[in-house]
């Protein structure tokens, strides 16, 4: 009986091996996408960020820049986006006169509404557009603080690094005009580096030779006039 007993112990414990083994083997590659998933989720969300800031720097400069310090150093410190803003005129208009009953039109008419230029800074102009939009640890939409911009540079994982997107920017013919383009990148080999290395080659192969794209996370294209994110 002992002899058995032995046996039947070192059986139980070999199927529970067995057992863990196949367990693990099943979820390895669950773990793995659903890091690579959440990993894809937040370069995404500083990509479209970032793209936000390359359009507001378009509009106030008339170009894209392939530089993160310019983008930022000179969005966040300068007053220099041009907007229209609606001045009310009090002094011209009548005390019979209900300003908020005159149509718009018929207030600029008669001078009791003015438009006028100013500049302001970008950053604030796109906070007041709800345009920096990001989740708080409460789980409620706020708009990016001036710390979280300065950071939209550094790719999110792996955690602890000081990796940076790749952003370029330059000039491309279109039906024979040059149109300015920007694109900023990160590759599946830099976002996935600490992560199983034959899982991450998989994934690499199976993006580059299956759906014949880029292996990483982008917006914008360098050959092309368009700022797409290819997560979209």
């Amino acid at each position: 009986m002992k002899g058995k007993t032995i046996i039947q112990i070192v059986l139980g414990i070999a199927i529970v091996a067995l057992a863990v083994l196949l367990y693990n083997s099943i979820m390895k590659p669950v773990r793995f996408d659903n890091e690579y998933t959440k990993r894809r989720d937040a370069c995404a969300e500083k990509l479209k960020a970032i793209r936000t800031l390359e359009e507001a720097y378009k509009v106030t400069y008339g170009t894209y820049t392939g530089s993160f310090d310019t983008l930022l150093t000179r969005l966040m410190h300068e007053d220099s986006m041009k907007t229209i803003v609606k001045v009310t005129n009090y002094d011209k208009i009548p005390e019979d006169v209900d300003i908020n009953e005159v149509p718009e039109k018929e207030a600029v008419e008669k001078g009791y509404v003015s438009r006028q230029e100013v500049y302001i800074n970008p950053i604030k102009k796109l906070r007041e557009d709800k345009k920096l939009p990001t989740i708080d640890a409460t789980g409620h939409t706020v708009q990016m603080t001036d710390e979280q911009i300065m950071k939209l540079r550094y790719v999110p994982y792996p955690k602890g690094t000081d990796k940076e997107f790749e952003l370029n920017a330059g000039m491309v013919d279109k039906s024979g005009f040059m149109v300015p383009v920007f694109e900023c990148k990160v590759s599946l080999e830099d976002l996935l580096a600490d992560m199983d290395k034959q899982e991450r080659v998989n994934k690499i192969a199976e993006i580059e030779k299956v759906a014949g794209r880029y292996a990483g996370w982008k917006v914008g294209d360098m050959t092309q006039p368009v700022t797409d994110g290819n997560f979209e």
